[in-house]
């Protein structure tokens, strides 16, 4: 047996080599083409635009087409088939002169365009949807790839008028061909059975549904759509969680198109209530032999029944129920939430995911990478489903009932899916922790040495702070209290004392933020201890550079956080001894420090310049009325202020009484001997 990763014209898939068959297994739609053993009669090895490709013929006029092989592949192959499928592997060269004059040859579903007997281009009749004729001209239109960027769309071929004494028309004959193959639908005959006006989810709207032995024709008031049967990939049958409606979900590929919007899934809608009788347009004799028994010429049951019945007698799927999920609901067999801002229902089925209805998904278990649990934005009553594809598609069903929480954990757990934060329903101990989001267990490294550096700040830094503050609040009640008698008689002398001893505090509240701030600054004092983290990353940093050559230096960290967290008790414990130790250095270069540094005269300077912007504020606001009363009455250093206060504390008890004061005017008297007591000092 041999495997190899390949992609045909429009899909990534999987081929496999086997000695009974050719299986391949579409990537995107999970769709398998199996190619028995004994069906294989033409083997073809040639170039392609992506390395080298090969073209698989069968007895029944079937042909594949395979690309994505490397030139070294070819002895393992050809020797594979000749071993076990006694078919000769042969290279065939394409004809790359460019020529756009040529012979047409139809092969089976396959138009080749041959120049010199060598294959120009190849065209797959499945892939055209339309074709069309005009004089000496034949037009084809193509299915629009939608995952291509670039898609061709159409190809016109002139062809040459013929001899006069034939009577076949070359234009109609080469359109024919085109059309026997191609995937142009044209109803002819009548229709096996006819349901009217069902309702549409997707696209919206009543549609006549006309069944035909190979295609199915969707008949609206505005819109119709021709549906092959070959283009069904799966059918589902979904009951509503009301219990009381069903949906009916058809996925399709290549999707049906009307404009520029694509349909992926034909989704009808059914009550269970409605009873249908049914007769098919067949004799019975004709119904048993086509059939098989699947279907009879008169039935009669419920019309979601009749319809899921004969679709799956003519498409020959099988029909996907739900599982054994229950939800959160009695008898719910799925979970509302919300795609895209829409409400619909999420189904969890044996083999993947399918959300109802606007816009349908649908998400196998073997493409799902992993899925999370997270946190909902907007309320703690619900949470968001996450899905990551392996293509990286990301897929979230938000606004889940948090009582659906445990039912779906259980159930994806048990389908071995990844889960991306386990760990926080292991270890949950309230309902935070059950919708945390997967990044929360990360290590966060800027975040740790953050709060160790705040720690020792608060150490090292507490006692000094303290002391400052109270230097500084002494100095401000001084100079409030000298002041308070500062100005002149009148109301309005006596108000803008109290104005500016109270601007004056409140700058002088904020001066130990900045002192505080400029410490922070200070080059000369001991650096901070690193963490046990940093510590072990800055030994660790060149030995990650190595194993990872070329790495950034965010992704380093990132590395780095991840090495951490895998790090045993054991291992954490020594670097751990090493950031104590460290811590301890520090702060004893730091005792010392403070202690080589003269923290008084710090403050005196600072004091001193707080002075001189008060003196400069004092004769701004003051104005003429400070100047005729003494000139430097209004100003006081700190000497003055000592030595008036300690010379007469009678002096001081009155100012004090006359602060406190409220409303009361004082004594022109008092104010007078106060300024004469000055001016004797000076």
């Amino acid at each position: 047996m041999w495997n190899k990763c390949l992609h045909t014209l429009w899909n990534d898939g999987r081929l496999r080599f086997s000695k009974q068959n050719v299986v391949y297994k579409s990537s995107k739609t999970g769709k398998v083409d199996n190619i028995p053993a004994a069906e294989l009669s033409v083997a073809t090895w040639r170039r392609v635009c992506l390395g080298h490709g090969i073209k698989l013929a069968t007895s029944n006029g079937h042909v594949y087409k395979y690309d994505g092989f490397r030139d070294t592949d070819y002895e393992r192959i050809s020797e594979f088939f000749k071993a076990n499928y006694k078919v000769e592997l042969t290279e065939k060269d394409m004809c790359v002169k460019g020529w756009n004059w040529g012979t047409a040859k139809f092969s089976g579903p396959l138009l080749s365009f041959d120049v010199n007997d060598s294959s120009v281009f190849e065209i797959p009749l499945a892939s055209v949807s339309q074709c069309a004729t005009g004089k000496n001209e034949v037009t084809l239109e193509f299915h629009q790839n939608d995952d291509a960027e670039v898609s061709l769309m159409e190809v016109r071929f002139y062809v040459p008028p013929g001899p006069a004494d034939e009577g076949a028309d070359p234009v109609e004959a080469f359109a024919q061909n085109v059309r026997s193959k191609a995937d142009v639908i044209q109803a002819t005959g009548d229709a096996v059975c006819v349901f009217k006006e069902l309702q549409c989810l997707t696209p919206r709207g009543r549609y006549d549904i006309l069944i035909y032995p190979a295609f199915l024709h969707l008949h609206g008031k505005t819109f119709d759509y021709k549906i092959p049967y070959t283009t069904v990939l799966r059918l589902f049958l979904l009951p509503s969680k009301d219990q009381r409606q069903m949906f009916f979900v058809i996925s399709l590929d290549p999707p049906i198109k009307q404009g520029q919007t694509r349909y992926h899934f034909l989704i009808l809608h059914f009550s269970k209530e409605e009873e249908l009788k049914l007769t098919l347009n067949m004799s019975e004799e004709e119904v048993e032999k086509r059939y098989e028994g699947k279907l009879s010429k008169n039935m009669s049951g419920s019309l979601y029944e009749m319809v899921s019945r004969v679709m799956k007698a003519l498409v020959n799927r099988k029909i996907t129920v739900p599982g054994n999920f229950q939800g959160n609901t009695p008898g719910a067999q799925c979970i509302t939430c919300s795609y895209k801002a829409q409400s619909g229902l999420l189904y969890p089925l044996e083999r993947g995911f399918i959300y109802v209805h606007k816009p349908p998904v649908h998400l196998r278990f073997e493409e799902i990478s992993s899925v999370n649990f997270a946190r909902g934005t907007t309320t703690t009553r619900s949470f968001d489903f996450e899905v990551e594809t392996k293509q990286g598609n990301q897929f979230t069903f938000s606004s889940i009932e948090r009582e659906e929480y445990g039912k779906l954990f259980d159930f994806v757990n048990a389908k071995k899916l990844h889960i991306k934060n386990r760990g926080f329903k292991e270890k949950k101990v309230g309902m935070n922790n059950e919708y945390s989001d997967s990044d929360d267990d990360q290590h966060d490294a800027y975040l740790e040495r953050m709060k160790a550096e705040g720690k020792i700040r608060e150490e090292g830094d507490g006692s000094n702070d303290s002391d400052e503050e109270t230097g500084e609040y002494d100095s401000n009640a001084s100079e409030s209290d000298s002041g308070s008698g500062g100005d002149g008689s009148g109301d309005e002398g006596k108000k803008k004392p109290a104005k500016k001893a109270k601007v004056v505090k409140e700058k002088r509240e904020r001066k130990p933020r900045k002192e505080v701030r400029k410490k922070q600054k200070d080059t000369n004092a001991p650096k901070r201890p690193m963490s046990s983290y940093m510590l072990w990353l800055n030994s660790s940093r060149e030995r990650i550079k190595s194993e990872n050559p070329g790495i950034s230096i965010t992704e380093i960290s990132k590395k780095a956080g991840e090495m951490w967290k895998q790090i045993g008790k054991e291992d954490k414990e020594e670097w751990d001894g090493k950031a104590d130790e460290a811590k301890k250095t520090y702060e004893k270069a730091m005792k010392e420090y403070r202690e080589s540094v003269p923290f008084l005269s710090i403050r005196e300077s600072k004091k001193k310049a707080g002075g001189k912007k008060e003196d400069k504020k004092r004769k701004s606001g003051g104005g003429e009325k400070e100047k005729e009363q003494g000139g430097n009455d209004s100003f006081k250093s700190r000497e003055f202020i000592s030595s008036e206060e300690s010379s007469s504390d009678g002096e001081r008890k009155k100012a004090k009484k006359a602060k406190k004061a409220k409303g009361k005017p004082q004594s022109r008297d008092k104010v007078l001997h106060c300024h004469h007591g000055n001016n004797r000092m000076n």
